[in-house]
């Protein structure tokens, strides 16, 4: 590897992030990338639970409590190589280091309504209000921790 104009080591291959409000398609992207270029599809959510990367569970939200010094420290030598398109709803943590492209996904309100509607709720309304209330709040820190991320 040759070194860049900011000192750090160049990768032969990028790194790609892949994220976006759950529901925007991100799986289903990163996956048909990965298969054309031969890129590691490395799903965040799949690999905490995988290798136990959580501090538990949540019962309100029904997710894993991630942990997120334990996935960085999974990734880090990984992500050094180069040539992984890193599947997740967030990126506020990961350091922006790792990543030469960062894709975010969106979609219409109502088409991403209906996809969670199935996916993530009941027919309670609590749960609805929790799924709403989940939507903001991770669209929110999906542009809150991308400020570093190269537009092209």
């Amino acid at each position: 590897m040759e070194q860049n104009g900011g000192g750090r080591k160049k990768r032969e291959k990028p790194n790609i992030l892949i994220t976006g409000t759950p529901g925007t398609g991100k799986t289903t992207m990163a996956s048909a990338l990965a298969e054309a270029t031969q890129f590691c599809h490395i799903n965040i959510g799949d690999l905490v639970k995988e290798k136990n990367l959580h501090d538990g569970w949540d019962d309100q939200f029904d997710c894993y409590l991630i942990n997120e010094d334990l996935v960085c420290d999974e990734l880090e030598d990984l992500m050094e190589g180069g040539g992984n398109i890193v599947d997740y709803h967030g990126g506020d943590f990961f350091p922006q280091r790792w990543f030469d492209r960062v894709v975010v996904l969106q979609t219409e309100n109502s088409v991403l309504y209906d996809r969670l509607t199935k996916r993530l709720c009941t027919s309670q309304s609590s749960k609805l209000g929790l799924c709403r209330q989940q939507i903001s709040l991770t669209f929110l820190s999906i542009w809150q921790g991308l400020y570093w991320a190269e537009t092209y």
